[in-house]
């Protein structure tokens, strides 16, 4: 009798995922079990910043994570997913100034408080939206201890990482040439300054001599410049010390051009002798470079801009250009003057803001700064020891190590209104500084740096400070830090991974994460990277509207190795669609086919049958594989497992033999039947889970189950006693003679339908009993009108023929069969095994394979080669008696 059941005859991805989330909500299952005998297992949400919608690559991160903190959860871990979002400083700030701007509006028309509460409306909009992104991708977070970077408790340990570090002498206030953003108006880090090539010129410029001297008897030098704006702020001109060129020359004064400011002429090793002319003016207060030059010789630092990049008073009559325009006016004036020589076409690699897009300056400022030596040594020598993060892939702390080793100091004050203001006050009278994680007590006589702290400043202490840190007695941090696992993108193992492991191991002592999976970029079906600009990015909410989240799910958990890129496509997502649609309907039709006695408990073992031992023992090695990809992060490998058990061995094969017993009238044979069918779609409905939640749930309350979720089910666990390796074989051997059939009948076009004569000549007795004791699925998937199985079968002159292990099979097909294209057939088959016994051979005539694979690889690839080898003698004695004919 066929069970009432809620499912609809095709997957539907809407009907299925309607209201499941607000369910789990309800039941609170995604919440630690606070279980205190159970093993903590936690994970940090890389904070999405608040500054618009989530993209692919998020869903991507977030759905990796989720897998693993589902897995986790099932497996019994005390787990938490711990939720949240960036305040993102600069990129948050330049969208509200962006869409101010719209309306005519600045900042500074609001003043900084108003500024401030339009930001924060923003943050709550954007917040909302990531939200309800969040919930549609089915992510198991615990929102109850979601956080955000300007939370107070946050901000408390901001504040008390940056008094600590300052008393420490790690963090300090001075004058340096830094990247500045003049659109933001607001340093950045090193990091932060992305560079492109794009066309400028060299630009041959005559420096005078102040007085008669002459140099290759002309009363100038040659100096090329790529920044003429600059000029105005030159103090000298460096050559190398043992540039014998220029040994006479050293201590010479020139005439800055179009100023009239004497200059002199330094030595210095900084300066290339090869390249170019071998001289380059130096201006202290524009140059990076430049500027250590000056601190060596004790050189004036002459700032000609303004923070907006126009020029400002010590650029002389060009005061208020922008710096553009004050090139063209320099370069017009040095040529009417005579001092241009030549200009000279070039592209060149310059700065540009990662956030505002505009070309940087680097400009002197007074800046705070971390001073990274020291902490960048602790960090590296970590990696030394048994506390060190595991990169996964293992070439990542490559990236890592590499720039731990060269670091700069970092800037971390940025001149932005939106961010954590530094905890640093300035006295109104003496100048005072006084650094505190609580203003002064006479705030009256203070008045506090303007300027808030680099965004990853606050990010980097996300993994403890989210958990309660400083108070080093909070339940969570003294539970769940350090964490298990980080799920990040390579592009931000310098901004924020590296700055996480040394800020932690300052702080607490103890590595942030035992992992960290890095994962790639979203590309499109072309390899191209996605972008707004291109027009080719896509919205997730958009492809889960059409698929349904666990369809994006499954491509997403498949789409590549670790560390590698992944391309989205359309084709892709059918293929999921479909394969979830295939469970869907194998779990339609197993469920319509339970009787209300069904248990789903597995019948004593004496009475399974060969293809009851075979899917057990699949299962059992799929459940095996499948956990061991999972604890590697090899989640595209853990995906084909999955994939070949449900679709090949499960759907294809399990479930069609099942309807012998289904259909048939032995009553216990068909209970039993019925719990292993109930057994094998549970199991693999929960090793499903982590990746598809929404519709294994769906599908799992429908059948015999206990508890109200998936979500708290338990995962699977290997049992090696039900892995049959004879009945593996065996139910191979059927498959193989249940393939050739098919493949045979489809050669001549002889339909299924028909019933065909099917002589088997075996060679081995064990081959013969397998087929003899499972004739019943011979005869269902093969229809004979004539079975003959034994050792003296005589092979007709007219026959389709196939090799298989342990057999010949023969099927007499006289009126459809031309012994020419019989014989070309097999010959094909001929090349094909050759080709298999040539890498067999290869394979084990490898000593360093022999001695170095497991013993059982090495069997499993000796019996492979002997059966090939056997495959191909007979296929070729078989063409042999075809030729005499």
């Amino acid at each position: 009798m066929t069970r009432e059941i809620e499912m609809s005859t095709k997957y539907e991805p809407q009907q299925v995922e309607t209201g499941r989330y607000k369910k789990w909500l309800e039941q609170g299952v995604f919440k630690p079990s606070g279980d205190k005998k159970a093993k903590p297992y936690s994970v940090v949400i890389p904070p999405p910043n608040v500054t618009g919608k989530l993209h692919l690559g998020h869903a991507w991160d977030t759905t990796l994570q989720d897998m693993i903190i589902r897995q986790k959860r099932m497996q019994g871990f005390d787990t938490l997913w711990l939720p949240g979002m960036d305040h993102a400083g600069i990129a948050t700030q330049a969208k509200v100034e962006a869409r101010l701007a719209e309306q005519g509006i600045s900042r500074y028309d609001l003043g900084r408080e108003k500024f401030i509460e339009t930001v924060w409306k923003w943050k709550d909009e954007y917040a909302d939206i990531i939200h309800q992104q969040w919930k549609k991708l089915g992510l198991s977070l615990d929102y109850d201890r979601e956080r955000f970077t300007l939370d107070d408790g946050l901000s408390k340990a901001v504040r008390k990482v940056f008094v600590t570090l300052y008393k420490k002498g790690l963090i300090y206030r001075g004058e340096y040439i830094i990247n500045w953003d003049p659109k933001a108006r607001t340093a950045l880090s090193d990091i932060e300054v992305i560079h492109k090539d794009i066309k400028g010129a060299f630009y041959h410029v005559k420096y005078p001599f102040a007085d008669d001297t002459k140099f290759n008897g002309k009363n100038y030098i040659e100096i090329a410049t790529t920044r003429p704006e600059t000029m105005m702020g030159d103090v000298a001109v460096a050559v190398h010390p043992s540039d014998e060129r220029y040994k006479d020359i050293v201590g010479k004064t020139l005439i800055l051009p179009l100023q009239g400011r004497k200059i002199k002429i330094i030595a210095d090793e900084y300066v290339d002798p090869e390249f170019g002319t071998g001289m380059v003016k130096i201006t202290p207060a524009h140059d990076p470079n430049d500027f250590a030059v000056g601190n060596r010789h004790d050189l004036e630092r002459i700032n000609t801009m303004n923070e907006d990049a126009s020029m400002n008073a010590n650029a002389g009559k060009y005061e208020g250009m922008d710096r553009f325009e004050a090139r063209k006016a320099i370069v017009a004036d040095l040529d009417a003057g005579g001092y241009l020589l030549r200009v000279e076409p070039i592209t060149h690699s310059v700065g540009h803001s990662e956030r505002t897009g505009v070309q940087v300056e680097a400009r002197l400022s007074t800046q705070w700064f971390v001073k990274m030596k020291p902490l960048a040594e602790v960090a590296l020598a970590n990696q030394k020891s048994e506390q060190r993060v595991n990169f996964v892939p293992g070439r990542f702390e490559n990236t890592f190590t590499q720039w731990m080793e060269n670091v700069h100091d970092w800037v971390i004050s940025r001149q932005l209104w939106w961010g954590h203001q530094i905890p640093a006050w300035y006295h109104k009278e003496t100048g005072e500084i006084y650094v505190g994680e609580e203003a002064p007590k006479d705030i009256e006589n203070w008045v506090q740096d303007e300027d808030v702290l680099d965004t990853w400043f606050s990010s980097a202490l996300w993994p403890f400070s989210t958990m309660g840190w400083p108070d080093e007695d909070a339940a969570d941090f003294k539970r769940y830090f350090p964490t298990d696992t980080l799920v990040t993108g390579y592009d931000i193992i310098f901004f924020w991974v590296s700055r996480m492991i040394f800020q932690s191991l300052e702080f607490t002592k103890e590595r942030p994460f035992k992992h960290v999976l890095i994962h790639g970029l979203i590309r499109d079906e072309n390899g191209v990277k996605m972008s707004k600009s291109l027009g080719n990015g896509i919205d997730p909410m958009d492809v889960i509207d059409k698929y349904g989240a666990d369809a994006l799910r499954w491509f997403l958990s498949n789409g590549s190795a670790p560390g590698q890129d992944v391309r989205f496509s359309y084709t892709k997502m059918d293929a999921a669609w479909n394969f979830i649609n295939k469970i869907w309907n194998a779990s339609r039709f197993v469920i319509m086919n339970l009787d209300d006695e069904t248990t789903g408990q597995l019948p004593a073992r004496k009475q399974w049958k060969l293809s009851d031992k075979w899917i057990i023992s699949r299962l059992n090695e799929t459940i095996g594989e499948v956990t061991r990809l999972f604890d590697s992060f090899e989640f595209g490998e853990a995906g084909r497992a999955l994939y070949n058990f449900i679709w090949n061995d499960f759907c294809d094969w399990y479930i069609e033999m099942s309807k012998e017993d289904l259909n048939g009238t032995d009553e216990q044979a068909k209970k039993d039947t019925q719990n292993i069918l109930c057994y094998v779609l549970d199991q693999t409905l929960r090793l499903l889970h982590p990746i598809m939640p929404f519709v294994t749930e769906k599908i799992w309350l429908e059948m015999p189950h206990e508890g109200e979720s998936l979500v708290t089910a338990k995962y699977p666990e290997y049992n090696a006693a039900d892995v049959d390796e004879a009945a593996q074989s065996e139910m191979e051997n059927l498959i193989e003679l249940i393939k050739a059939v098919r493949n045979s009948r489809a050669e001549v076009n002889a339909p299924m339908s028909s019933a065909i004569e099917i002589l088997i000549k075996t060679s081995s007795e064990k081959t013969k009993k397998i087929f003899e004791a499972n004739v019943d699925y011979i005869e269902r998937f093969c229809h004979p009108k004539k079975l003959e199985i034994s050792a003296d079968v005589v092979a007709p002159d007219l026959a389709m023929t196939s090799v298989i292990t342990g057999a010949e099979v023969y099927l007499p097909l006289a009126d459809l069969i031309n012994i020419d294209e019989e014989i070309a057939r097999l010959q094909k088959e001929v090349k094909k095994l050759e080709g298999e016994v040539t890498r067999g051979e290869k394979k084990l005539g490898n000593e360093r394979f022999v001695a170095n694979a497991p013993a059982d690889v090495v069997t499993q690839e000796r019996e492979k080669l002997s059966e090939y080898k056997a495959k191909l003698e007979a296929t070729k004695e078989r063409i042999a008696t075809l030729k005499k004919n």
